[in-house]
């Protein structure tokens, strides 16, 4: 094997990249990306850039040197447009041809849109870097913006906005913000936040279209007949797989990359991040996690047994994610989405302190901690990686630390 294709160039590409030449591989390595920009992080995109504490060459995952200390045949700007497993061959927008012996696909994930966002002056998405400055250059103290959209990227913005001391409507199509990610009982508690620090709150509600003026937005309707103006509008209505590339090749591609436990989907071909479904043997079926440390942890995995086929590691996180909004750090270990409980195992919803327990079938799938310290949170990792039984996990005490 003398030839490592990545397609992706964000954090699990760029984790397969450096922990292949870490592992010792010497070989080509050619990452591919669509943009084009050095690898960079998308979590402060929403946070620190967006506030203008950070500027863009914060976001560097690594530095010039870096990158150069890893000899990569970088192929940035240009987007993969087909795959071609027969002949191990990826074609590229400028029409040419990248051969492989094995291929990482990495492509994240692109914003949902409203029909007609794309082309009105005052409508963004935010999943770039060009995304996020574009926006931020709208916010000023006053600005009508509304959200489209209450899940992690809607919520972060909103928080980031009302920083900046911008007038922001929140529009969640479910019962409270985030629900299909952490539940009602944190959505509340995140709810009540959010309208203490001036977020004017419209839940049940789904934004149906643009009103716009001179080829610029006006405001938005809602599917009860509401009519919200607004001088900005951010579509954050989650995310779809970037497969479209990879139709005609063969592979899965229903919801994401499907993949077996060592994230392979093909002979010689494995799916990291953001675009992969993966079977995870700790949980027990197919998960597609769109978490930064958990791109990162699945491409040193991947690099692994790119290298040592013969002897390869399944990929079994507990998945970790946090958000931070106004005061409130919010951290999760596990897999919350499909829970069919919860339990509050520790603190107070009404204080706004919270260690908030998930069960999924007979077991402790997740444990979510708002605002409190993580040495009381890290634990429960351990218990997840435990299998812990449901009810062992609610009538004990917390693990021990």
């Amino acid at each position: 094997m003398n030839r490592v294709v990545i397609v992706g160039a964000a954090a699990g590409g760029l984790a397969v990249a450096g922990s292949l030449r870490q592992q010792g591989f010497d070989g080509r390595i050619t990452l591919i990306g669509d943009e084009p920009h050095l690898p960079y992080d998308r979590p402060p995109l929403s946070k620190q850039l967006l506030t203008g504490q950070w500027g863009p060459e914060q976001l560097l995952l690594r530095s010039e040197p870096e990158l150069a200390a890893l000899d990569l045949d970088l192929r940035l700007g240009t987007a993969a447009t087909s795959l071609a497993p027969r002949h191990g061959t990826v074609t590229l927008a400028d029409g040419s041809t990248v051969p492989y012996d094995q291929l990482v696909i990495a492509t994240g994930v692109r914003p949902r849109s409203l029909p007609g966002g794309a082309n009105t002056a005052g409508v963004h998405v935010l999943r770039t870097q060009e995304d996020a400055l574009a926006l931020r250059e709208r916010l000023r103290p006053g600005l009508r913006l509304v959200i489209v959209g209450g899940g992690f990227v809607g919520t972060e913005v909103a928080a980031a906005s009302r920083q900046r001391d911008v007038d922001v409507t929140l529009v969640v199509p479910g019962p409270v913000p985030l629900a299909r990610s952490i539940g009602d009982d944190a959505g509340r508690l995140l709810t009540e936040v959010h309208r203490s620090n001036g977020v004017r709150i419209h839940t049940g509600a789904r934004a149906t279209a643009l009103d716009t003026s001179g080829g610029a937005v006006t405001g938005i309707r809602l599917d009860d007949g509401r009519r919200l103006p607004a001088d900005t509008v951010l579509i954050a209505t989650g995310s779809l797989p970037n497969v479209d590339w990879l139709r005609g090749s063969g592979l899965d591609i229903g919801d994401g990359v499907l993949c077996d436990a060592y994230s392979r989907s093909a002979p010689g071909i494995h799916a990291v991040g953001d675009v992969a479904r993966w079977y995870n043997p700790l949980f027990g079926f197919a998960m597609r996690v769109e978490h930064r440390t958990t791109a990162s942890e699945q491409g040193v995995t991947t690099a692994h047994n790119i290298l040592r086929p013969a002897s390869p590691r399944p990929f079994a996180p507990v998945p970790y994610f946090w958000t931070d909004q106004y005061h409130l750090k919010i951290q999760a270990y596990g897999y919350l989405r499909g829970h069919e409980e919860t339990v509050l195992l520790d603190g107070d919803l009404t204080d706004g302190r919270a260690l908030i327990g998930y069960r999924r079938g007979r077991r402790l799938s997740g444990v979510l901690a708002v605002d409190m310290p993580f040495k009381s949170v890290r634990p429960w990792r351990t218990a997840l990686a435990r299998r812990t039984e449901w009810a062992d996990a609610i009538s004990a005490p917390a693990p021990a630390r």
